[in-house]
C-alpha cells in the first residue's frame, strides 16, 4: 500500500474510535463530572499504554532535545483539546460537536501550507474560507440557538490542528508509543488537578463499563492519529476525519436519540464539500505536477 493509502485508513480508524470514546464519555456526563471522567480515563489509559511500551519494547526516553520539544508541544496541545471538547461534548449533542470539528481538514492544510509551505492555490484558499463560513452556520453566533460551548470546539478544533502539525514534524526514529504515552500522562496529570476542585463522584458498574469503553477507544484513537498523521501527505490524509461525522450522527440518533438541526446539517455540507474539494484539487496537482513542481501535462 501506498503511504497516503495506510494514512487514509489509519485516520478512518482514528475518528471511529474517537468517536466511540466521545460516545461512551458523553453517556458519562450525567454521572461524573468532567475532570474526574478525564482523570480515571487517564490513569487506565496511561497505565496500559506504558505496559504496552515496555513489553515490546518500543518507548524511547532518549531522544533529541528537538523531538521532545515537539512531543511537549503536541501533549499540550493534546491537553488544551481534550478539556475544551469534553467540555463541548458534556453540554452539546455530539453530532453538532463532530460537525465543528469537521472543520480540521480546513485548518491542517491551511496550517500545512502557512508552516510547511506546501502549496495552496487561491481556489483552495477560497474553499478554506467558504469551509469556515459553514462552520459559522454550524455555531451560530448571536443566533437564539447559539450554544457558548460552540466556542469550546472550535478552540479544540484549533488545539487538534497544533497538534497534528506537532506530530508531522517528528523524526521518524521517535516511537508513535512514546507520542502517545507522553500526551496520555499530561492529560491525566491535568485531569488530577482539575479533579482537586470537584466533589468526588462514587463510580458504579454502568459508569465502569462506560470508562472501561473510553479508554480501550482513546488509546486506539491516540495511536492511530499519531500513525496517520506521519505517513502520506497531509491534504490527502485529512480529508478522512469527515467518517467521523458519519459516526456521529449515527451514534448521536441511536444513542442518545438526537439530530442536528437544518443549519448545522447545511454548515456540516458545506464543510465537507469544501474539504472534499480541497482533496480532489491536491489529487489533481499531484497528477499534474513531478515532484520538483514542474508541469508534466
Amino acid at each position: 500500500m501506498t503511504p497516503n493509502s495506510r494514512g487514509a485508513i489509519f485516520m478512518m480508524l482514528s475518528m471511529s474510535a474517537f468517536t466511540l470514546n466521545d460516545t461512551c464519555m458523553k453517556a458519562l456526563s450525567d454521572q461524573i463530572p468532567l475532570f474526574q471522567a478525564i482523570f480515571l480515563r487517564g490513569i487506565f489509559t496511561s497505565a496500559i499504554l506504558a505496559a504496552v511500551a515496555v513489553r515490546l519494547g518500543v518507548f524511547r526516553a532518549a531522544l533529541p532535545r528537538r523531538d521532545w520539544v515537539l512531543v511537549g508541544i503536541r501533549s499540550i496541545a493534546e491537553v488544551a483539546a481534550a478539556y475544551f471538547f469534553i467540555s463541548a461534548l458534556y453540554k452539546m449533542p455530539i453530532a453538532n460537536v463532530s460537525a465543528i470539528l469537521q472543520a480540521l481538514p480546513l485548518t491542517v492544510t491551511l496550517a500545512g501550507a502557512l508552516f510547511f509551505r506546501e502549496q495552496v492555490g487561491w481556489k483552495r484558499l477560497l474553499a478554506i474560507l467558504v469551509g469556515f463560513l459553514g462552520v459559522l452556520l454550524i455555531v451560530k453566533p448571536g443566533a437564539e440557538g447559539f450554544n457558548s460551548y460552540s466556542v469550546f470546539a472550535v478552540i479544540s478544533v484549533i488545539a487538534v490542528t497544533i497538534r497534528d502539525l506537532a506530530a508531522r514534524r517528528l523524526s521518524h526514529h521517535v516511537p508513535s508509543m512514546t507520542v502517545a504515552l507522553s500526551a496520555a500522562v499530561l492529560v491525566t496529570a491535568f485531569g488530577g488537578l482539575g479533579a482537586l476542585s470537584e466533589p468526588w463522584v462514587t463510580v458504579g458498574r454502568l459508569e465502569a463499563l462506560q470508562l472501561s469503553g473510553t479508554v480501550f477507544f482513546v488509546i486506539g484513537g491516540y495511536l492511530f492519529s499519531v500513525m496517520a498523521m506521519r505517513v502520506g501527505e497531509i491534504s490527502v490524509v485529512a480529508p478522512f476525519r469527515y467518517f467521523s461525522l458519519l459516526c456521529a450522527l449515527i451514534l448521536g440518533l441511536l444513542v442518545f436519540g438526537e439530530w442536528p438541526d437544518s443549519l448545522t446539517l447545511i454548515g456540516s455540507a458545506i464543510v465537507v464539500a469544501t474539504g472534499v474539494f480541497t482533496f480532489y484539487r491536491e489529487r489533481r496537482l499531484q497528477r499534474s505536477y513531478g515532484p520538483v513542481g514542474l508541469r508534466i501535462r
